[in-house]
């Protein structure tokens, strides 16, 4: 079951999130509209020639969040303070090389091959310079956020994640209001915001973890070893995931223009933004199924797998259903100009994120093992594949909105490997989980989405209708996922938690 540890951690980075993504979605809007298209464009093409790296700070998170989660389920001091020696020497070495290739292959690259307006070339020179050392001080961050996160700590996390969107809301402000290239403005804003959220995390995981102190260095060789090789693999992973969404945007801007990219860019924004609540759900979970499996608690590490994917997709579900059916009038309201094809690319996004979704705490679990070689290769030869399939559908002449269709169909595709990869890792009773964890949520995805669209169909369209709609969406989407996606226990679980807190609150 679902400790009260989890679902508080998750309750804080819940609503933590929803006021970061109305930030986001306001930063957004205001980013386009100053940019311009075309210099939006442009910018998502720039970044993502950086963020093609970012698998490297993404999979040594990943790394540490596991080995720190590993030693607090063992309850070894010595081997926390190795892990985090360890790392800290991993993280600078990586850094400093990701540095130099990015500013001479990526230099090279924007250089000569990217589609950009002559008249921009500069600025999008100067803005990739700026958005190499965001990714430089973003890699220095990640290890102290995994430390947060293996100890549980998500108050921390929380409060400095709303700070960080703070920065990022005043950044905009000075962007509308400094008379400078915009382009290269929004470069450097960016910069100095991701090196005050590196100093932040620094100075709380240093105050706070006895392991972070520097009192002395604790190395060891075997352990670091141990996670090479399990970042190693862990980085063909995070490689072709990166590449299944960065890679893609460039593949448009190189068939297409600037606008189409710009296009693909809000629609991965949107699925990214909704993502991050399932996500967030799964920053807590994870400590936990790490930990049960290090102190072999079978029975309560399938648990968490069955109710946590359950979880995870609702999540997810209680947004995207209303962002299906309400798209285009959400889009005009947040964008109020619309680049071509925004609303179907939107569309797509969020079905290809709700099918991903539902991995999370399998991966998860896999990646609790260790044992993590077949797992990557499987699934990044997977990931790799979407986009094989849409260069050469591109290449074919098939519209943009098919390398969205491709990577559905992978998608899924991927979820049935998972399952059948971590069922040989942990023993993860297959058939129980296709029967309790996907059978209902398919009947909660046909009966709320069949009354959702039934209801649009009927309406007329005006601003009314759409936020009627939106409320019924929600509403239909509880209740199902009350009736049908909980069973008896956990109903019983969640009529306690909300009962004892509604008295607690009237005798406050």
């Amino acid at each position: 079951m679902i400790s009260k540890k989890i679902f508080k951690n998750t309750m804080m980075l819940y609503f933590r999130q929803i006021l970061l993504m109305l930030v986001s979605l306001y930063t957004v809007r205001v980013v386009l509209n100053t940019l311009g298209v075309e210099d939006y464009g442009t910018y998502s093409v720039v970044g993502g020639i950086v963020g093609l790296c970012s698998f490297l700070s993404t999979s040594m998170a990943s790394a540490t969040q596991r080995f720190f989660s590993f030693a607090l389920g063992k309850n070894n001091e010595k081997l926390l303070n190795s892990t985090f020696s360890v790392n800290l020497v991993i993280y600078v070495g990586i850094g400093i090389i990701a540095l130099a290739l990015l500013e001479i292959g990526g230099y090279w690259f924007v250089t000569t091959h990217l589609n950009i307006p002559e008249a921009r070339l500069d600025a999008a020179i100067i803005l990739f310079h700026y958005s190499v050392m965001t990714f430089f001080f973003t890699v220095m961050t990640a290890p102290f956020i995994s430390i947060i996160i293996a100890h549980e700590d998500m108050h921390y996390f929380a409060f400095i994640s709303i700070l960080e969107g703070i920065l990022k809301l005043a950044a905009v402000f000075l962007l509308t209001r400094l008379s400078w290239d915009k382009l290269e403005l929004y470069g450097l804003l960016t910069l100095i915001v991701a090196v005050l959220i590196a100093i932040m995390y620094g100075s709380v995981c240093i105050r706070k973890y006895r392991e972070c102190q520097f009192k002395k260095f604790f190395w060891d060789l075997d352990l670091m070893k141990e996670i090479f090789s399990f970042t190693g693999w862990s980085l063909l992973g995070q490689l072709t995931t990166v590449a299944r969404y960065q890679a893609v945007t460039i593949l448009l801007n190189q068939f297409f223009n600037p606008t189409v990219a710009a296009a693909r860019a809000i629609a991965i924004i949107i699925s990214s933004k909704v993502n991050i609540f399932s996500n967030n759900f799964n920053v807590g979970l994870s400590p936990s199924i790490i930990k049960n499996y290090a102190s072999k608690n079978e029975n309560e590490l399938f648990l968490l797998l069955f109710n946590g994917s359950k979880l995870t997709f609702f999540l997810m579900w209680i947004f995207v259903l209303p962002l299906l059916v309400e798209m285009e009038t959400i889009l005009t309201i947040w964008l109020e100009v619309l680049p071509d094809s925004v609303v179907l690319f939107s569309k797509l996004a969020l079905i290809e994120s709700l099918i991903f979704s539902l991995s999370m705490p399998i991966a998860t679990a896999a990646r609790a093992t260790g044992r993590v070689k077949g797992y990557e290769l499987i699934l990044g030869t997977m990931q790799l594949l979407i986009f094989v399939l849409a260069f050469i559908a591109l290449k074919l002449g098939q519209p943009a909105y098919s390398v969205f269709v491709i990577a559905i169909t992978v998608n899924i595709l991927m979820f049935i490997a998972r399952l059948i990869i971590v069922s040989d890792l942990i023993g993860l009773p297959k058939g129980r989980f296709l029967m309790e964890v996907c059978a209902p949520m398919a009947c909660i995805v046909a009966m709320s989405s069949g009354f959702a669209f039934y209801i649009k169909q009927a309406q007329h369209e005006s601003l009314l209708y759409s936020v009627f709609n939106v409320l019924i969406c929600i509403s239909v989407s509880l209740i199902c996922m009350y009736y049908i996606g909980l069973d008896k226990k956990f109903r019983k679980s969640v009529l306690d938690y909300l009962s004892n807190k509604f008295l607690s609150t009237k005798r406050g």
